[in-house]
């Protein structure tokens, strides 16, 4: 079964370029018994010009609630990133963006899902959106996970003492961002999270690299982020938090606007 047919959507297949019958020939192939009313579930727009304004101005045009983009794997085929018009389209998509590693014909099993669990007023939709998505794709595992900046430690470990201290701090931290993550978790409808493991997890490091580094050794199947701020300043932020994630995805992302 497709991800359109687990969220009920219809999808809308962008390619920017001259059309030509055999390119249409293709497509029509490739989507040949996507579903039992192709004409209903699924729709070409055949468009030319810049690749990111048009994928973009197709997208609010056509009230699209999210872009689905391909990675492109490195030369070991281990590693995978996104390509610089993916990048653009993921920075100033109107809607949520989902990055595959491997697309595949068949869906993949998504057991297990990690979550950006950080301090944000984004945050909390952002969770509970991962909640609906667990139960459409049928995940048995959600983990949030909390990243928490070095910088807030502010303490050289240089002998036991310090290192105690140290240890004292970062435990302290963790406890108060459990605290915050379970109160949003409390406001999570007891449907959504029927059948699915529940897991908080406090991480020391970079924004962005740590969540992305955490995921790639549990194996997550995906990996759901805040999407960035957009003022002029902290588009900045954008590059610091998730320039290592798509520099080289650990999993599937998906990045919630």
């Amino acid at each position: 079964m497709r991800m359109v047919d687990f969220f009920d959507s219809r999808m809308i297949i962008v390619h920017v370029g001259e059309k030509t019958k055999e390119k249409e020939s293709t497509i029509k192939e490739l989507i040949s018994g996507f579903s039992d009313d192709d004409d209903e579930k699924v729709t070409i727009v055949w468009k030319q010009g810049d690749p990111v304004t048009t994928i973009i101005e197709t997208a609010k045009q056509k009230n699209a609630d999210l872009i689905i983009l391909g990675a492109i794997p490195r030369e070991n085929f281990l590693k995978f990133y996104i390509g610089s018009i993916a990048r653009k389209i993921t920075r100033h998509a109107h809607c949520s963006v989902l990055l595959l590693i491997k697309p595949s014909e068949d869906l993949r099993p998504c057991n297990h899902i990690v979550v950006n669990g950080l301090k944000d007023k984004k945050t909390k939709q952002t969770i509970l959106d991962s909640f609906e998505i667990a139960q459409n794709l049928g995940a048995q595992k959600i983990t949030i996970v909390e990243e928490i900046s070095r910088q807030e430690v502010k303490i050289v470990v240089e002998d036991d003492k310090s290192l105690r201290k140290d240890t004292l701090i970062k435990e302290r931290l963790a406890k108060k961002e459990d605290i915050r993550v379970q109160h949003i978790l409390s406001d999570v409808p007891e449907d959504l999270k029927t059948g699915i493991l529940i897991k908080t997890q406090s991480i020391f490091g970079k924004r962005g690299y740590s969540i992305g580094h955490y995921a790639k050794v549990v194996a997550a199947d995906l990996l759901i982020m805040n999407a960035p701020n957009r003022t002029t300043f902290l588009d900045r932020i954008f590059v610091h938090d998730l320039e290592h994630i798509l520099s080289e995805l650990p999993t599937d992302v998906l990045i919630i606007r």
